[in-house]
């Protein structure tokens, strides 16, 4: 084995981390902000775990955040919470910090 494979095996390794680390803080960020919505809507416990959940599966239908953010901005205005979407972007915002937060918390 070569130096520059052990160094190509090391950048894949951290390539596969740091993607994984990027999912997990995603999730967590849309689990936190389905739960901030939750609460805005005035939902249950067992309603704002639901609606948490469905928020986290809202961003597979495609890239990027357009999809969270469309769901959270539909639903609240739904619910008849006054609400923009640069509320909902600043919410984004904040859950990724504390997303990162937590996830960085329990890896160390």
């Amino acid at each position: 084995m070569t130096t520059f494979d052990d160094r190509e095996r090391a950048f894949e390794n951290k390539f596969a981390r740091d993607e994984e680390m990027a999912f997990r803080v995603t999730a967590r960020r849309n689990r936190l902000v389905g739960t901030w919505a939750a609460g805005l809507m005035g939902l249950t416990p067992e309603e704002t775990d639901a609606y948490a959940k469905a928020v986290v599966q809202a961003d597979f239908e495609e890239a990027g955040d357009e999809d969270v953010v469309r769901k959270l901005l539909g639903d609240l205005l739904s619910a008849n919470v006054d609400m923009d979407e640069s509320r909902v972007r600043h919410a984004l915002h904040d859950a990724t910090v504390e997303a990162r937060r937590q996830l960085i918390g329990i890896e160390n």
